[in-house]
């Protein structure tokens, strides 16, 4: 395919997707491509379709000439449990006025020659919804926010000898939130700019970054890999200036991790990847609620979170000519600690554990059907005395989650 029509092609994968929130490794998603999906998301070592570029780069040139079509159905459970509150509304609060959000994923590889490949990887990074019906804030109307954010990966991948190859993508990111509800903490004892901090409809933001990857095989058994993304600064939420740190800033935190795959059979791969997410190289997502300033300052108040470190294993085991299934399972460290549940009553990223499950048809010898499940196990983050007397009254912010997803995948080899 001529380079002109690879273009057209990366730029109309990024109009059909638009990710939705898909919060699992603090905000990240737990995988990227249906078949990693199936796996718990393991993918730095083992690349499997042509959206391998979203774990590792260097992927790409080993997946040949490919497109992979794909939707996830993901549902999520949220919502907040407050006691010996004044500021915040006491009782049980359910975040969920949205339930089902369809995320679609797309991923496009063609081999330039027998070293070298140039593809795109089209999908969401991540992101965060929540909507209580009732204002627990004592505002106006429903409270919540929705983060959603998209990233459109062209890659181009190389092979340095029979066993190793590097890859870079450059990530081409967009991403927009909204804010309802949030009227209570209009006044200038809580915000640097009280007209950019609510109910300012959709703003959006871009970026441009890279990610790098390297996989090698060390012998006939055994594939390692590495990849490295370094912090993408994005342009700022202008419409909520006086919400984020920084005056609106809310860039995608660096991130790195190693992986590696066992083919323990013939026909059994078992791999694993251990993964850094760096939350706490962006003041808005990392700057604490009692340490911060005035919201949208410099030093405004965050969320709070921490680095998120995250361990991933899976298995895939091939029945036959036809069918190949997967499991898998993760855990990742808590990015929320208990002083900072009163703002995470809005973004209660809090589950840890989650399995996956998954299986591949080959239709014919071009195509494929992919089919792949996760469950992330409910999880709570009691944070006793956790809404600050100071400006806050006091009280106890106890934030909870669970999640599943089921999403499908098409494939063509070209």
């Amino acid at each position: 395919m001529k380079l002109n029509k690879i273009v057209v092609s990366m730029f109309a994968a990024g109009v059909m997707a638009s990710p939705l929130a898909h919060a699992t490794d603090g905000y990240f998603s737990d995988g990227y491509g249906m078949k990693a999906k199936g796996m718990a998301g393991v993918g730095i070592a083992l690349p499997q379709d042509a959206l391998a570029a979203a774990n590792n780069p260097a992927g790409m040139v080993m997946v040949g000439d490919r497109v992979d079509l794909g939707v996830d159905l993901f549902k999520p459970s949220r919502g907040a449990d407050i006691a010996n509150a004044g500021f915040v509304v006491n009782g049980a609060n359910d975040g969920n006025g949205k339930g089902l959000f369809a995320i679609p994923e797309f991923g496009y590889n063609k081999m330039l020659d027998a070293k070298s490949s140039l593809g795109v990887s089209v999908y969401g990074n991540g992101g965060m919804n929540t909507q209580y019906n009732a204002n627990l804030f004592r505002g106006t109307g429903p409270a919540g926010i929705n983060l959603e954010q998209l990233f459109i990966a062209p890659t181009y991948a190389f092979k340095l000898n029979d066993k190793h190859a590097i890859g870079v993508s450059l990530n081409l990111v967009y991403q927009t939130f909204s804010a309802t509800g949030l009227q209570s903490f209009q006044n200038p004892g809580y915000t640097s700019n009280t007209a950019a901090l609510t109910d300012n409809g959709k703003d959006s933001s871009t970026g441009v970054g890279l990610k790098v990857g390297w996989t090698g095989e060390v012998t006939s058994t055994v594939t390692l890999g590495a990849t490295y993304q370094p912090k993408t600064k994005m342009s700022k939420f202008s419409k909520y200036a006086g919400l984020f740190a920084e005056q609106g800033g809310f860039d995608i935190p660096a991130n790195y991790g190693v992986g590696i795959a066992v083919k323990a059979t013939d026909a059994t791969t078992v791999s694993a990847d251990y993964k850094v997410i760096q939350y706490s190289g962006v003041p808005a997502i990392a700057n604490t609620l009692t340490a911060g300033g005035l919201l949208g300052a410099a030093n405004g108040m965050g969320f709070g979170w921490t680095d998120v470190k995250v361990i991933k294993l899976g298995v895939s085991q091939v029945l036959n000519d036809a069918w190949t299934v997967r499991a898998g399972y993760s855990h990742n460290t808590q990015p929320i600690p208990a002083s900072q549940t009163m703002f995470n009553i809005l973004a209660p990223g809090v589950v840890q554990d989650h399995l996956t499950l998954g299986a591949t048809w080959n239709v014919s010898k071009l195509n494929e059907l992919t089919v792949g499940y996760m469950h992330a196990f409910s999880q709570t983050v009691n944070g006793p005395g956790a809404i600050p007397v100071p400006g806050f009254f006091g009280g106890d912010a106890n934030i909870h989650m669970y999640q599943d997803s089921l999403g499908f995948a098409y494939s063509w080899k070209l």
